[in-house]
């Protein structure tokens, strides 16, 4: 497994960080007794307010401290699981990664799990008279220190959580990791529009070997240039059958790559490079981070709920992102290494990214005039950042949708106003909304006209 998904996957899990912490608190309790031996000063002598407790003392308050940090331990992971069964169920099962990643959460855990290791390592150092006395000052002042931090670090935890639940954090937590994946995916600023039949000019493969997938999941991450340097060694053309996020059965073609049959290390080798998941991860999928937020929303307009409210926290976070992915140029599917063609992999195209985000909330959202206000100043948000004719094109098209929603809102009064204000936007969209614009929701073609026909490969 690649180093950079490892390292995500390690992320997302409760044990790492503990693990790591509770291993440090061995090495300092190790650390400090081997200190005690190797002193020369007597400190009980120099200071027996602080080093003067005897054999049964210390052992008394490392057992008591042990003992209510195991109960403290237990506390946290009881407050840690009942906050993930109330996001899932107030917000959307989906938000449960970004809780799991929660890094400060993580290092509470360890701490009082760390704690208590620390104390039974000390513990077992302390011998009384008749075995030869040795009491390690250092360490056991060092686990009175690493009590207090303990409580200092519950009274954290208890805040952190208070402020993790709230609506907005998760909003938040949700935008950050959504616009990171952008900012990784769509490096470049939009520039002019480039040449429309720019694919035309690349010839493809026609015969093609498929890679299957050896689990059921879905794609979570593609290792670019992991493919671009097994394509250039073998001198193949590598094409991905499904982009990120796309579902996989086993068995089911993860990639194509052209040339003869494939030898048993070089097609596991290629496999590697595609991270495939029992669910979906942000990281590399944008389209998950937009759904998210979208889940969220809809859960809140749902009658259980009814918190329109943060419908419209999560709508104002899908125009900033939608405004950020109009400024930004669509990486093009194919790659090349020393002029040859070597690797094809679609990217998710601006319009479907909008309609993920959009068309959902236009659905279910048409009945609360404040919603539908948001959605359209999202949609406002995402026009002006749109740096080409194709982004508008794709908006304008969105923005047609709008009127059959706006038809169904009331009050009348609220709906005539926004569908005036949504046509001042298509008119400031002029002749970008006319009827050759692309509709939302189709991926880019990424196979030449000019080229034969070749093996389908599911998710182009």
């Amino acid at each position: 497994m690649p180093l950079p998904r490892l390292w995500l996957r390690l992320r997302a899990s409760f044990w790492f960080t503990p693990a790591l912490i509770v291993l440090a608190s061995a090495a300092l309790a190790a650390l400090l007794v081997e200190l005690d031996v190797r002193r020369d000063a007597d400190l009980a002598n120099w200071s027996p307010r602080l080093f003067g407790a005897g054999a049964d003392g210390s052992r008394g308050m490392l057992t008591a401290i042990a003992t209510s940090m195991v109960t403290v331990a237990g506390v946290v992971f009881s407050i840690t699981i009942v906050t993930l069964s109330l996001t899932a169920t107030q917000y959307s099962p989906r938000v449960l990664r970004s809780f799991m990643r929660d890094t400060p959460t993580q290092v509470v855990l360890g701490i009082f799990v760390g704690i208590f290791a620390y104390c039974l390592l000390v513990l077992r150092t302390i011998r009384g008279g008749d075995e030869g006395a040795f009491i390690p000052s250092f360490a056991v002042i060092g686990g009175m220190g690493y009590a207090l931090v303990g409580i200092a670090v519950l009274i954290y935890f208890i805040h952190h959580v208070a402020l993790s639940i709230q609506a907005a954090s998760i909003i938040d937590r949700i935008a950050t990791d959504t616009g990171a994946a952008i900012d990784l995916l769509f490096p470049q600023a939009l520039g002019e529009d480039p040449p429309r039949d720019e694919a035309t000019d690349v010839d493809l493969p026609v015969a093609w070997v498929p890679v299957p997938a050896h689990r059921s999941g879905y794609v979570q991450s593609v290792d670019g240039p992991g493919l671009l340097r097994l394509a250039a060694r073998d001198d193949r053309v590598v094409r991905l059958c499904g982009g990120i996020g796309a579902y996989r059965s086993e068995g089911d073609a993860l990639l194509q790559v052209s040339g003869g049959p494939l030898g048993r290390t070089e097609e596991a080798a290629l496999r590697a490079c595609i991270g495939i998941g029992r669910q979906r991860t942000v990281e590399q999928d944008v389209a998950f981070g937009l759904e998210q937020l979208v889940d969220v929303a809809l859960r809140a307009l749902s009658p259980g709920v009814n918190d329109p409210s943060t419908a419209r926290m999560c709508l104002h976070a899908i125009g900033t992102l939608l405004g950020r992915l109009a400024g930004r140029a669509t990486p093009p599917p194919f790659r090349f290494a020393d002029g040859q063609l070597r690797v094809v992999a679609p990217a998710a195209d601006f319009g479907t990214l909008a309609a993920v985000a959009l068309r959902p909330i236009l659905h279910y959202g048409a009945a609360d005039p404040d919603v539908m206000d948001s959605a359209v100043a999202a949609l406002e948000a995402a026009f002006a950042r749109a740096g080409n004719a194709e982004r508008r094109r794709a908006l304008a098209m969105l923005a047609r949708e709008f009127h059959p929603a706006l038809a169904r809102m009331r009050p009348r009064r609220a709906a005539t106003q926004l569908r005036a204000r949504l046509r001042g936007l298509q008119a400031r969209m002029g002749s970008t909304a006319g009827a050759d614009a692309s509709v939302p929701g189709r991926r880019l073609s990424i196979v030449p006209r000019r080229v034969g026909p070749t093996p389908p490969c599911a998710g182009l």
